[in-house]
């Protein structure tokens, strides 16, 4: 594959597999280790790795595309390779040039899946140094990806100072206990538990960034929120897609016109209430995924300069996804309601499953208050501010 089509094919193939049980899986609750090889056998997870070592060479646009098309077929599973992407990329944001060729060529290689422990919420990982090593030590809330990661980037900052040190570890160790309590009304498939670091032990020469203990900083270094923000954003509009897809293949098959309005009909797809509704919320699905868009159209922008970029450019592009993310969360918690306005009573039939798309959006959407996200957007509009850099902006 060397074209955003073929990506794109061969996601959307991925999705219709995925699709296919999702609900069974869902129910079950499994670990989704037979999901993630899946995404390995088809190479989506090398998508952004390096051509020279057998990776896709594509660029953010086609995995946004990407993480919306799985995300279609299975809301957990988009947001695993949203994540995996993020933390692939994370030696990019801020290792040093030896670090990120040496990394993403053994990513690549080796088709290391990604987790990540950072929760921002949480206490960070103490980091003691012990001369030529560093060593995390402490307890996230959140571990996505958690077993079924081949490796995990951890984030703490080193005692005694206010240095924040990025690392990525081999996620099968003693020192790390995934605790399997991920439990939750939706995304259940992504190994979110919390995680125990009891002394993961780090090179300094590993430690992203570093350069004789010091860190060497750039504005880039800070779009990892904007990225992962746009992530969110990306496999939000693939469970409304999905959504949309199934309840519509559901009213075509399945729902009964009423027979008792006045002005009865043959079938379902001539009743107008119902073709109102679908026009409306394929409309404003389809509005939502052009802002996205061009959210990544700004991201793209930057990455074309990633050493000179300015914080001005980061700034606007922050603003544009923070309004793609609230529209996103906005049309896809409609639509998973309103699908059930066009399916019928018997769509509420638990074998149906049309639950999971609602549940799946409004779990993972109550990650950092969507309010925030339109103030950042109000504060542009009207005072022409930009959002500063912090953990969630």
């Amino acid at each position: 594959m060397t074209t955003t089509q073929e990506w794109l094919a061969k996601a959307a193939e991925v999705a219709g597999i995925l699709a296919s049980d999702a609900v069974e899986r869902e129910r079950a609750n499994r670990t989704p280790h037979a999901e993630v090889q899946l995404l390995k056998d088809t190479g989506l997870v090398t998508l952004l790795g390096p051509v020279e070592h057998g990776g896709g060479g594509q660029n953010w646009t086609t995995a946004y595309r990407v993480i919306r098309e799985i995300a279609s077929g299975d809301g957990s599973i988009g947001q695993l390779i949203g994540y995996h992407y993020l933390w692939a990329w994370a030696a990019r944001l801020v290792a040093t040039p030896e670090q990120i060729a040496a990394v993403e060529e053994q990513a690549t290689r080796e088709k290391w899946f990604f987790g990540g422990a950072i929760n921002p919420r949480d206490n960070d990982l103490t980091i003691t140094d012990e001369g030529d090593e560093i060593v995390f030590t402490g307890r996230k809330s959140f571990s996505t990806g958690s077993k079924v990661s081949d490796v995990t980037v951890l984030e703490g900052v080193l005692d005694g100072t206010d240095k924040h040190i990025f690392a990525i570890v081999p996620s099968d160790q003693p020192a790390i206990v995934f605790n399997d309590d991920w439990d939750n009304l939706g995304q259940r498939l992504t190994e979110s538990g919390s995680v125990e670091i009891n002394g993961v032990r780090v090179p300094w020469e590993l430690a992203a960034g570093y350069v004789g203990k010091e860190f060497q900083p750039r504005t880039y270094n800070t779009l990892n929120v904007p990225l992962i923000q746009l992530v969110f954003t990306n496999f939000y509009l693939g469970i409304a897609r999905g959504a949309l897809t199934t309840a519509t293949a559901y009213t075509r098959d399945r729902t009964r016109p009423w027979p008792y309005g006045g002005d009865n009909k043959e079938s379902a797809g001539e009743e107008f209430y119902i073709l109102d509704t679908y026009g409306d919320l394929q409309s404003k699905l389809w509005a939502a995924e052009a802002l996205a868009d061009r959210a990544a159209a700004k991201i793209e922008a930057i990455n074309a300069h990633a050493d000179t970029v300015t914080p001005e450019e980061r700034g606007e592009a922050a603003v544009v996804i923070a309004a793609a993310k609230q529209r996103a969360i906005d049309v896809g918690l409609e639509i998973g309601t309103r699908i059930f306005e066009v399916t019928g009573a018997r769509a509420s039939a638990n074998a149906v499953g049309l639950d999971i798309f609602w549940r799946n959006l409004r779990t993972h959407s109550l990650h950092d208050p969507v309010a925030y996200k339109r103030v950042e957007v109000g504060r542009y509009a009207l005072l022409g501010e930009l959002p500063e850099p912090t953990w969630y902006t």
